[in-house]
């Protein structure tokens, strides 16, 4: 029997400003997002990047919506907390219209999600993107059709050229239900009705809950118990047993079987191939860049990219023309006799220009020496996102993540965490399991570098031979694998399998890189900055106090005698925990300054390296994980990183290594 899904809810509080951007991981979705409100949201090419709700405003022929940028799904029926988070938004309150933004490379997969959109009675837009790259792999997609068996708006997108963009918009004024008929099996459409008959009012219809029950989904007990009686719920639990007795497979793949063949009868009518010849040199990158062996060159080549740019042309070029002379030879002399000439008190403008000044240290560490460093940072990092290389280092890597007893989807958490470890520390949540993300969580807060550190730790590599870059290249990684390794074999649960979805490889997109970079730039500026300012004003209190020196008193059988760096850079680690690369950023001025040896500052990078995360991260580990993880994590990593600093040191010493 076939089941309509237009079946929607009535008298039901309608927000009517109200757009919901929906699809799958790596669709293009928060560029979309992004091109409709104006609202910068950091786009990736590989799944699990949009994370967290975004919001963001458009005003259309006087007509305001919230457009809310919903977590990546592959399902409606939750297995996941991003798709939780999905399906909960949908279910809490009435969308004017859903944007449902599907990729016109599969199709099938896309129609897989409207078809439950459908079966929700919401408003749909389908925005088909990346049009250029199904048409480049001879997919051509009769738009015309498929609306018309759709019964909605269906407009080609290619969201990085804006093309598509505007009509988009058009259709959010005049948004229309699917009307779609699903042939379900007569005794599954019976329970639906019948379950569908228990249920109370709601922004989506009875119908779609009561599938999603019959499919299992436990996600739903929460909301079930705040509007009808356990009564009720009782009784709904009984009928999907019943249903599932009937049956000798799960129910919830008899449902989805029905909406995978319904899906496949449309593809099958809208959807036609050309033959269409990749350039050979396409071919050799995608086959070369995941090859076991002859992907090693390309990945070594990107390192090698990633340190010429960011190590040496960022934390060198750069860094010694902004703080040389743009803040050297005339910003701070200029702001230090402003202060000298308009401030009247001593300690005011010592905390202005003085040795921890506001001005003359804080703006300068923040803007001369991390600003470029980042910037270059993000630029390159941009590149690899862009062109499709990210997703083809989860497959090489999968078989040394495997050693850790993780996936290789792991790297793709930990690579964005070189970018932020509080983001990556929220991506962790395309891991499948709790022991994944524990897993990962930990590794990212004990060994991945965030950018602006990352590129401070590059510029004092620069200056010294390629043997420090190999030993603390080696140092890391040797200690990622070991602890991985034994945190593996003491956290509960099984590893699992893995999937991943593999982009085609691309040109990078100019105007995608340029979006990125600026955006990123901007929240180093609001985020990190302010930042740098409260840690050079605790610095200039513990300094004042003359608390500064007694820390380091105390710390000096550790910091100085054990790890054999100055009483000094005791300063530099307590600040690293407010923020990761001032920490590193005070080690960076020091060895600039001939306050480290070469010894000194390979061990002071390996130990800031494996130091505490940041307080941002800390906090969002609490968040993620519980505050006991947090607290458990951070116990952990600050005595192991001055233990496997000091070791460091005396190895170093020892073997007498010209560095």
């Amino acid at each position: 029997m076939a089941l309509k899904c237009h079946d929607t809810p009535k008298n039901l509080p309608s927000s009517l400003d109200r757009v919901v951007l929906v699809g799958n991981p790596n669709v293009g979705k928060s560029i979309i997002f992004g091109l409709l409100t104006g609202k910068y949201v950091t786009v990736s090419n590989y799944p699990g990047t949009t994370v967290e709700v975004s919001h963001g405003n458009i005003t259309l022929h006087g007509r305001k919506f919230d457009v809310i940028d919903t977590p990546g799904v592959n399902n409606l029926i939750p297995m996941s907390e991003d798709e939780k988070v999905t399906r909960d938004i949908l279910l809490d309150e009435r969308p004017a219209s859903v944007i449902h933004v599907g990729d016109s490379k599969n199709l099938r997969r896309t129609l897989l999600i409207t078809i439950q959109l459908a079966e929700m009675g919401l408003p749909v837009i389908l925005a088909l993107n990346m049009e250029d790259e199904a048409r480049d792999r001879g997919i051509i997609l009769d738009k015309d059709a498929l609306a018309k068996q759709l019964n909605i708006k269906v407009i080609g997108t290619v969201a990085p050229r804006r093309k598509g963009i505007r009509d988009l918009k058009d259709a959010l004024l005049n948004p229309a239900e699917p009307s779609l008929s699903i042939d379900y099996p007569e005794r599954v459409k019976q329970y639906i009705d019948k379950i569908a008959g228990l249920l109370p009012d709601a922004p989506i219809s009875g119908q779609s809950l009561a599938a999603m029950i019959l499919s299992g989904d436990e996600s739903l007990r929460e909301w079930l118990n705040k509007h009808i009686p356990d009564t009720e719920i009782e009784k709904i639990e009984a009928l999907r047993d019943e249903c599932q007795s009937g049956f000798n497979r799960p129910v919830s793949t008899i449902i989805n079987e029905a909406r995978l063949k319904k899906a496949e009868k449309i593809t099958g009518g809208t959807i036609k191939r050309i033959e269409r010849r990749r350039s050979r040199l396409t071919n050799f990158i995608e086959k070369t860049s995941m090859h076991p062996v002859y992907g090693l060159p390309v990945l070594i080549g990107a390192l090698f990219f990633f340190y010429e740019f960011v190590g040496v042309f960022g934390a060198g070029t750069l860094v010694d023309f902004f703080e040389g002379v743009i803040f050297g030879k005339y910003l701070n002399p200029m702001f230090t006799s402003v202060v000298n000439l308009v401030v009247p008190f001593e300690l005011l403008r010592e905390m202005l220009v003085g040795e921890y000044g506001l001005i003359t240290v804080a703006l300068t560490y923040s803007i001369a020496i991390i600003l470029p460093i980042t910037a270059t940072f993000f630029i390159a990092f941009s590149i690899l996102e862009d062109s499709g290389y990210l997703p083809r280092l989860a497959i090489m890597s999968n078989r040394i993540f495997n050693l850790i007893g993780l996936n290789g989807k792991a790297i793709l958490p930990m690579v964005l965490g070189l970018g932020c470890g509080t983001m990556a520390v929220l991506t962790s949540r395309i891991l499948e399991t709790r022991r994944d993300r524990l897993l990962t969580t930990l590794l990212l807060a004990l060994a991945v570098p965030c950018s602006a550190q990352l590129g401070v730790i590059l510029g004092m590599l620069g200056a010294l031979s390629w043997k420090a870059t190999v030993i603390w290249i080696g140092t890391i990684i040797g200690i990622m694998l070991f602890v991985g390794y034994l945190a593996a074999k003491v956290i509960p649960g099984d590893k699992t399998e893995f999937f991943l979805e593999i982009p085609p490889v691309r040109r990078p997109n100019l105007m995608n890189i340029l979006v990125k970079t600026v955006g990123r730039i901007e929240w180093y500026l609001k985020e990190a900055v302010p930042l740098f300012i409260l840690g050079t004003f605790i610095l200039f209190l513990l300094h004042k106090l003359n608390l500064l020196k007694l820390l380091e008193k105390i710390a000096s059988p550790v910091v100085v005698d054990f790890v054999g760096l100055p009483a000094k850079t005791t300063g530099y680690f307590i600040l690293g925990f407010l923020r990761r690369d001032y920490g590193a950023a005070g080690l960076f001025d020091m060895a600039q300054h001939g306050g480290l040896t070469a010894v000194q500052s390979l061990v002071s990078l390996v130990t800031i390296t494996l130091f505490v995360p940041c307080l941002a991260n800390f906090f969002m580990i609490i968040k993620e994980r519980g505050i006991k993880t947090a607290v458990a994590i951070t116990a952990f990593i600050f005595p192991f990183a001055f233990l496997v600093g000091g070791l460091l040191n005396y190895v170093l010493l020892r073997s007498g290594i010209q560095l």
